[in-house]
């Protein structure tokens, strides 16, 4: 009976152990879900960020040429009326 009392003592060790170690696991896991969850966020905002980035830059290209267009024009029909008088 000894040895019967002695083995329900370590299967209850073993089960509080078994369940500590779940447990533990779990909050691993939740943790690196977290975890994932925000590098994920982050890396869609930096996309954002950076689609947002791509279309100032084309926009600030388009407008330059737009007025370096418009400025070669001027030139010439300035320079023409000079020429004229």
């Amino acid at each position: 009976m000894a040895q019967n009392h002695a083995a329900d003592g370590s299967d209850s060790s073993a089960a509080e152990l078994t369940n500590l170690v779940q447990q533990m696991l779990t909050q691993m896991q939740q943790r690196f879900q977290n975890m994932s969850d925000t590098i994920i966020n982050r890396i869609d905002e930096m996309g954002t960020r950076i689609d947002d980035l791509e279309k100032s830059i084309s926009d600030l290209v388009t407008e330059a040429q737009t007025e370096s267009d418009g400025a070669a024009i001027g030139g010439a029909q300035g320079a023409g009326r000079a020429q004229a008088k």
